[in-house]
């Protein structure tokens, strides 16, 4: 009896360890979830999936499918930071998802790009957590003095906490970023260069303070969602890469093109792609 039990549980260990069901629990392990704020940002992704569902969660839609055989999640998060971290802390909760990209358009910062080109945000940096300096009634205000404030710095008054006054910066997955690298030899519709992604519920068209962005913080282009979700991202211990092309640079008098949002997603999807052919199991 005891011969049987043995062999029993070593068929069930052999099972258990073979290479099928391995590979059926690292895919198991969850999808890369790709994040795009607006229809023109997400749904073309969304439309190259196989076996593609929707599903709605609050105000987030989710389109689940997969991408040469692996499950890949495509994330409308609706604009601005608070909906990119409540879809990207649904997605953490619901998806566990193995990586994040946040991708879509953005405008820009630096003069040396032009409408088309791409960032691989080795960092993203928010631009909308600042204190102002005191001053009296009629002295006006000057955007250029405000301090940045790091509000992960501590768990008192970021306001009062002299050490906070610096900008946090969230630093790609250096993983991720080597395989958005990878593959910018296939894009052929502008340069692809790393650079910072700055995040703020802020349309900034003064050239002045953009240059103060740039210069100061090495902004190459601004937008509303990367800097909040690669917070979210690192809370949850996720993988995460922020992706952006350029729809504008008032800098270089590079019109609006809302048709760079499309190409942003081919981008990712050959990011993606790069991702899985790396990672999935044989």
């Amino acid at each position: 009896m005891t011969r049987k039990l043995n062999l029993a549980l070593l068929v069930a260990c052999n099972t258990f360890f073979s290479p099928l069901v391995m590979a059926q629990q690292s895919v198991a392990a969850g999808p890369i979830v790709v994040q795009g704020a607006m229809p023109v940002e997400a749904e073309r992704f969304a439309q190259r999936l196989d076996n593609p569902r929707e599903t709605q969660i609050g105000g987030w839609r989710f389109w689940h499918g997969t991408v040469d055989g692996y499950p890949v999640v495509v994330s409308e998060t609706l604009k601005g930071i608070s909906n990119a971290a409540a879809a990207t802390a649904i997605a953490a909760t619901q998806f566990h998802p193995v990586a994040i990209i946040n991708q879509g358009t953005a405008g820009g910062h630096d003069p040396a790009l032009k409408v088309y080109d791409i960032v691989l945000g080795k960092y993203s940096v928010s631009l909308g957590a600042f204190k102002t300096p005191k001053k009296a009634a009629g002295e006006g205000s000057d955007s250029r003095q405000w301090q940045p404030m790091d509000l992960l710095a501590s768990k008192g008054s970021a306001g009062e906490d002299k050490n906070a006054h610096t900008i946090r910066q969230f630093p790609a997955d250096a993983k991720l970023l080597a395989l958005a690298e990878g593959v910018k030899g296939s894009y052929t519709q502008g340069k692809v260069v790393e650079g910072v992604i700055g995040s703020a519920d802020v349309w900034n068209s003064e050239l002045d303070r953009i240059d103060y962005f740039h210069a100061n913080y090495h902004t190459s282009v601004e937008e509303m969602e990367t800097a909040s979700a690669a917070q979210i991202a690192a809370a949850f211990n996720i993988p995460f890469v922020g992706i952006r092309v350029l729809s504008n640079n008032m800098t270089n008098q590079g019109k609006y093109d809302p048709q760079t949002g499309l190409a942003c997603q081919d981008y990712v999807y050959q990011v993606v792609k790069a991702y899985i052919a790396q990672n999935a199991p044989r």
